[in-house]
């Protein structure tokens, strides 16, 4: 009885419910759908960036270069019997690249790409895309092609401009301040990469200031926007659609994007190309020092509280501030108002400055912070300067072979690992030291003593220890003593190698 009366309730409720969804079906759905809330629309990702690429493509060239070199291959021609079917073959194919042999030229391609930055035709791109070039073609994303003419190069930044000559103004790109550009930033690449013309990749600027010894001046924006070969030369643009970078190199054990790519920023390229654009040359800053790092062992010698800007270990004869305002053993902490932070910032920000300028420069001398005032050279001219000075130095020819034992010249007590000697007429003879390197020459250096640590060598001569001049090895002595009883861990050498070449190290006194 109970199963019927159940069955007959499920009966009864299965029949009703069937009843109201056939008398009122469209009803009960849209109750149904009444429920199911819209899905809330979520931005996913950054803004679609077609309209940007859209106004910018056509600024973006692809370029193409040819060259004619020698075919190393100095095998000679193949022979065949006279009268051979195959003779016109050979005549046609060997013959026609230019002769016998070694005599052989073939043509060799490039891809890369480029950007617009003047109507009037001026183009930018790598020094390694067109270096070497005998002919350098502009290929533009209408299907156009014109002739380029080099204006000119900076190997230094890997920075080239070019020159076409259109019928009428091209699109051009405006160059951007990529000093406003944060970690984290949208970026845009275009270029040519694998020949494939006028591709557009986007993401982050993922690193600033990057150095990968690619040269003197390295301050690269690293950036994961797909970076491929045929891509150098070409733009990186911010979110306004200004360039702000120069795509110039990858990381890849493949030879294919793996999201590690560098770019010239336009702090340091803008000034570059300008130059090119007016003298078809750099003319940079140029200051005339030699410098080197400051470690915590030398900024803790100098009585510095933290290891941080450029250490003179050298002055340049002829140079701008030879025998003036900026010694060998100052640290050079700001140039004309930018922090020197470390040693690779001063090379920079002084090439960036004008030919001519006189400039404030902060240092430290003598454990004390203050201001003095250079007048900059210019770096073309120091270079002519810096390989004529090498050229007239003493040669060290005969110097490497067979060094004289410490007995042959009479030494003083070991100092810090070091046998030393009065330098005169006889040691400079023996050791081929220049004779305007002043001090006290190592006659020893005993192995793994402090100063076999620091690479001394028996030959080298200490000019200064704790920026006090030593003219002989007591003063060597007592020097260190004075340290030792002020407290100090490690010893400041000045130290001269046989040329005259001057450079610091520090040495443990425990």
């Amino acid at each position: 009885m109970g199963l019927s009366i159940r069955a007959s309730f499920f009966r009864s409720v299965t029949l009703a419910a069937s009843a109201a969804l056939m008398m009122n079906t469209v009803p009960a759905l849209s109750v149904a759908q009444a429920q199911i809330k819209a899905p809330v629309t979520m931005q996913q990702g950054p803004d679609s960036v077609a309209d940007l690429a859209a106004g910018l493509l056509d600024a973006v060239v692809n370029i193409s270069t040819s060259q004619n070199v020698k075919n190393d291959d100095q095998a000679p021609m193949p022979q065949v019997p006279e009268g051979s079917p195959f003779q016109d073959f050979f005549d046609e194919f060997f013959k026609g690249q230019g002769g016998e042999g070694g005599n052989r030229q073939r043509t060799v391609n490039s891809l890369g790409s480029g950007f617009v930055i003047d109507p009037s035709g001026i183009i930018v791109t790598n020094n390694h895309v067109i270096e070497g070039a005998d002919d350098i073609e502009v290929n533009f994303a209408n299907g156009s092609k014109l002739k380029a003419k080099l204006i000119g190069t900076d190997t230094k930044t890997d920075l080239a401009v070019l020159k076409v000559e259109p019928k009428r103004p091209l699109t051009a790109v405006p160059i951007g301040d990529s000093r406003q550009m944060r970690i984290g930033d949208w970026v845009m690449a275009i270029g040519n990469p694998f020949g494939l013309g006028g591709t557009v990749t986007v993401g982050i600027i993922s690193a600033r200031g990057r150095n990968i010894n690619a040269g003197p001046y390295d301050n690269f924006i690293q950036t994961d926007a797909a970076i491929n070969k045929g891509n150098s030369g070409g733009p990186l643009f911010n979110m306004k659609g200004e360039v702000i970078g120069i795509n110039t190199a990858i990381i890849s054990p493949t030879g294919g994007s793996i999201g590690i790519g560098f770019s010239v920023p336009t702090e340091l390229a803008g000034n570059v190309i300008s130059q090119l654009r007016e003298f078809g040359e750099t003319h940079r800053g140029w200051l005339g020092v030699r410098i080197q790092p400051v470690t915590a062992d030398i900024a803790e010698s100098l009585k510095m509280e933290t290891p941080k800007g450029a250490l003179i270990a050298g002055v340049i004869k002829g140079g701008p501030v030879d025998g003036g305002a900026i010694k060998t053993g100052d640290v050079i902490l700001k140039f004309d108002g930018r922090d020197v932070v470390e040693m690779r910032d001063l090379p920079r920000v002084v090439a960036e400055s004008p030919v001519g300028k006189a400039v404030d420069v902060v240092i430290i001398r003598d454990g004390k912070e203050m201001t003095v005032k250079v007048t900059l050279g210019r770096l073309e001219d120091g270079e002519d300067l810096a390989e004529a000075e090498a050229k007239t130095s003493p040669t060290q020819e005969g110097t490497d072979q067979a060094e004289p034992p410490a007995a042959d010249l009479p030494a003083s007590d070991i100092v810090l690992g070091m046998k030393l000697a009065v330098l005169d007429a006889e040691s400079r003879k023996t050791y081929g030291i220049s004779e305007d390197v002043e001090g006290v020459v190592i006659a020893e250096v005993q192995p793994q003593s402090a100063a076999a640590e620091r690479r001394i060598a028996s030959g080298d001569v200490i000019v200064e220890i704790g920026q006090e001049a030593m003219k002989t090895p007591e003063d060597v002595s007592a020097r260190v003593e004075e340290l030792k009883a002020d407290g100090r861990r490690n010893a400041l050498l000045m130290i001269a190698n046989k040329t005259g070449e001057l450079r610091f190290v520090t040495v443990r006194m425990e």
